[in-house]
């Protein structure tokens, strides 16, 4: 059983740094793709990242790109989501999600095509 756990959310200020991890087990996390996505009250969840198995490609929202770095710590299964210069809008639950197919190329920002989730770390930004 596959099981995700984030940490590292938090209140912050506009403009301040967070950095959430994704812990995994279960499963030889090193084969397989991950990503970070967040939801807000009443909304869908939103793709905000993903990267790849071996860390060499990554993938990002265009509403993130150049503020958020994700990054993976094989040798601790563990999955980090860098976010820097945040803003009120990125107030949201994040979550981590890991794909099922092995050494996949495939970087999904659909969240219907990931397989499992975590609980979700809350992230406040205030103005």
């Amino acid at each position: 059983q596959v099981q995700l756990v984030e940490s590292g959310g938090g209140l912050v200020q506009a403009g301040d740094s967070l950095r959430l991890s994704c812990a995994a087990s279960g499963r030889t996390f090193s084969r397989y793709p991950m990503g970070w996505f967040r939801q807000t009250p009443g909304k869908e969840r939103e793709f905000v990242a993903a990267i790849n198995w071996s860390g060499g490609n990554t993938a990002y929202a265009a509403s993130v790109k150049g503020r958020f770095t994700i990054s993976r710590d094989n040798a601790k299964n563990t999955v980090y989501l860098q976010m820097n210069s945040l803003k009120p809008e990125d107030t949201a639950v994040y979550s981590c999600a890991a794909d099922n197919s092995p050494y996949s190329g495939s970087l999904y920002s659909e969240a219907y095509k990931w397989d499992y989730w975590g609980q979700g770390t809350q992230v406040t930004v205030s103005s």
